[in-house]
């Protein structure tokens, strides 16, 4: 195979440095990426879902569906399997966007492009097949089929792309040919599959949908004499439909996490570190999330996928409970649209990927609202109101959050007076009881550990401090709320929440989903005049409210085409922004420039990895040098909990003989403080001293920058701080070792300062 090789980089130099020239070199690197590309595609798209009919949304739901998953699927796993380098990697003297390089300039070039960064740099700098010439020839494959005429103007663009990728000397010839051929080869294959999937499951699961369209690739054909559709059968195929969509959406994000597109945050690290330990609770938080990881982890091991294991399963289940109440209430055509609501709201679908404590709370709160409407019911059981307590008490367990159900309660008995006959009969009481028993882990540990977590909690609330009014942070708490709710959904949820007061809250449904959702909501708004709230505090509510919006404007959206029209962008605009929080990288293929690790909503879940590594390397020349183990102390719980999980020797021997500790404090600070610290077993030894320093600050000006590429990278050097004091005392020399910045595709996501500190005392 030498002489194919040979031929291909003879072609590539043909390419590459002969037919260089003035206009290509200005051609090129715009045809490869140029900023108005993401904008033209989308209006393109708009404008097909709009103007196309059938054949323009069929055609707009095959490339959403195929291009993503095969560039995701194949393009990449072959690109890893093969580990091609590129060609400015592999050769010197290669003309890179135009630029002649030379030995130095490559290597400058390897540095840059993170082509040499370990361990996300060479997945994402090999070369065969080339992903631009792939998705773009499997785009026209998708054109080609629904319009056959579209070759005309869609072939030379995708040829030209192709052609861009050698000159601009990113890829060899080799390398467009297989990814051209990839490309249209997959398009093709998987709408035939999709058509073959629909010609025999939409045959059988959705009649009635099929006989209207009974071929994906020819939408006009359908049939001669179809049958009467009945409410009944139509949303029996919503309900099915709502199941499909559950199944998919569940098997994506396990795909998604075991891919290791993302690295676990400081606060998942923390937390695993915690089911390694298992107690009835812990400093901060009830004990649930450390049994999930602990269950996640000993399913699939402790890796980022055993850890968020459940938070996929936990939004599944979610969808599921959701679906079934209101098909049994209202309609599974309104269920599915509340499943696609939710999956186009950022704040909920982020909660289906991390594991934190958001999660279990938000399914324990939705799950005791529905086993508490059935308990309502006239013909609702006692052993509903069984399971309101139980779910409550679980609640409790995953978040404190959860005490505030107990006050929604409150408040629907006082608001629906036809429900306080059951406040005469032992139900509600059985459920207050199942809660109360449900507390008691947190109430023993906190007993044995003088109610630490109720002096924490109320030190974040600020109950020993004056309250002094402010409306500094309202504004931030809406303005965030808006966007992680997805405007489109906010702002209607706001004005069903208040304006079906108007009706004289006849429907029960909706005094209960108000019920279980604006008490909590408003407490948290409230609390705003004093601090600052997270976006995510409120998440229990959002689900009552959702459905709250969705049962009370389900009589204008049938007569209301403008507020359909709005109901579609706001999906179509919630799943875009939701899929760029699960690869922000994304960002920077559609504007030409990745964004700066400040406003990245992945930072924290990138570079930690690396950073452990670093610290890692200091620990290791530390201990060559003194011939006798070092240790390691982390200057914040995240970073301990990070150090701990990607180091393999800390992660392996977390129990018997930890690796990584937190820094000594002599009051709690965090769970570390509960459990044995490196006096107690590490005198004499020297340690590495991690501290996590903050990103570098914006520039001035950083968006124009940032659209011309003029990105501040390593260069950022902040300045270091003094080591702790209890660092001095503790040992008999601290030395400051400087900075280390840990690289992610070319950018500083992580800067991390070390101290060196020999001899504990």
């Amino acid at each position: 195979m030498h002489w194919l090789q040979s031929l291909d980089s003879a072609l590539f130099r043909f390419i590459n440095d002969t037919l260089s020239n003035p206009l290509f070199d200005r051609l090129m690197p715009f045809a490869s990426q140029n900023k108005f590309f993401f904008p033209v595609l989308v209006i393109a798209g708009l404008l097909l879902l709009w103007k196309g009919g059938r054949r323009g949304r069929l055609c707009v739901l095959m490339a959403a569906l195929i291009i993503p998953a095969g560039d995701g699927l194949v393009v990449n796993t072959l690109k890893h399997a093969i580990a091609r380098p590129r060609p400015f990697v592999a050769l010197d003297d290669v003309r890179f966007w135009g630029i002649k390089t030379t030995t130095e300039t490559s290597t400058n070039i390897r540095a840059m492009t993170g082509a040499e960064d370990e361990p996300g740099g060479l997945r994402h700098h090999n070369s065969m097949p080339s992903a631009h010439a792939a998705n773009w020839f499997a785009g026209t494959m998708i054109l080609l089929i629904y319009y056959r005429r579209s070759w005309r103007f869609v072939l030379p663009l995708a040829c030209l792309v192709a052609f861009s990728r050698v000159y601009n000397g990113v890829h060899y010839p080799s390398d467009v040919l297989a990814g051209a051929i990839l490309g249209a080869g997959y398009a093709a294959a998987g709408i035939w599959a999709l058509n073959a999937l629909w010609l025999w499951a939409g045959r059988k699961w959705f009649p009635l949908w099929w006989e209207k369209l009974p071929s994906l690739v020819r939408p006009e054909s359908a049939a001669s004499n179809p049958k009467l559709q009945s409410p009944s059968s139509n949303d029996s195929h919503w309900l099915r439909l709502g199941y499909l969509m559950i199944a998919v959406s569940l098997l994506w994000h396990l795909a998604y996490l075991g891919s290791g597109a993302i690295e676990l945050s400081g606060d998942e690290a923390y937390q695993w570190v915690w089911s390694k330990h298992p107690a009835l609770s812990y400093y901060s938080k009830p004990p649930m999330i450390a049994y999930l990881q602990y269950a996640g982890t000993h399913l699939w091991g402790d890796t980022e996928f055993g850890v968020r294991f459940f938070a996929p399963v936990i939004g599944a289940v979610l969808g599921f409970l959701l679906l079934r109440f209101f098909a049994r209430e209202a309609s599974a055509r309104l269920g599915f649209l509340l499943l696609l609501i939710l999956q186009a709201t950022p704040l909920l679908a982020v909660g289906s990927i991390l594991m934190t404590i958001d999660p279990p709370s938000v399914l324990f709160w939705t799950a005791a609202m529905l086993a508490g409407w059935r308990a309502l019911q006239p013909e609702g059981k006692t052993s509903y109101w069984c399971w309101t307590g139980l779910w409550m008490g679980l609640g409790f367990l995953s978040k404190y959050t959860e005490l505030f159900q107990l006050l929604c309660w409150v408040v629907f008995f006082a608001l629906w007076k036809p429900a306080r006959p059951h406040l005469r009969r032992p139900g509600p009481y059985l459920a207050l009881l199942i809660n109360v028993l449900c507390t008691l882990p947190v109430l023993i540990w906190n007993h044995q550990h003088g109610w630490i977590t109720v002096t924490h909690v109320a030190e974040r609330g600020g109950a020993g401090q004056a309250w002094q009014p402010t409306l500094r942070y309202l504004g931030d708490f809406i303005a965030s709320e808006a966007l992680l709710l997805n405007p489109f959904f906010f702002f209607p949820m706001l004005w069903a929440a208040v304006a079906f007061w108007r009706d004289g809250r006849k429907d029960a449904r909706l005094v209960f989903l108000f019920s279980m959702g604006a008490p909590l909501v408003l407490c948290y708004l409230l609390f705003t005049f004093r601090a600052r709230v997270l976006p995510n505090w409120i998440a229990p509510a959002v689900i009552p409210l959702f459905c709250l919006c969705i049962l009370y404007w389900e009589k204008f959206l049938r007569t209301s085409r403008p507020l359909r029209i709005m109901q579609g962008v706001g999906i179509v605009f919630g799943l875009t922004f939701a899929v760029l929080l699960h690869d922000t990288g994304l960002v920077g293929k559609i504007a030409g420039h990745p964004l700066p690790p400040k406003i990245d909503p992945l930072t924290r879940v990138r570079g930690n990895a690396e950073m452990a590594r670093l610290t890692d390397e200091a620990r290791q020349q530390l201990q060559q040098r003194e011939g006798k183990p070092v240790f390691i102390i982390g200057g914040h719980y995240g970073i301990t909990g990070e150090i701990s999980f990607y180091l393999p020797e800390a992660k392996t021997n977390i129990l018997a003989g930890p690796l990584v500790y937190y820094l000594t404090s002599d009051k709690p600070e965090n769970q570390f403080y509960f459990w044995p610290g490196y006096r107690a077993s590490r005198r004499g030894q020297s340690a590495i001293f991690a501290r996590e320093m903050p990103l570098p600050p914006l520039a001035d000006g950083w968006v124009g920058k940032w659209l011309h590429g003029e990105t501040n990278l390593a260069s950022y050097e902040p300045l270091g701080f003094f080591a702790p004091p209890s660092l001095t005392n503790e040992f008999v020399s601290v030395k400051d070792l400087g900075l280390r910045h840990a690289i992610y595709r070319g950018q500083v996501f992580r800067t991390v300062q070390l101290f060196e500190c020999r001899t504990l005392k």
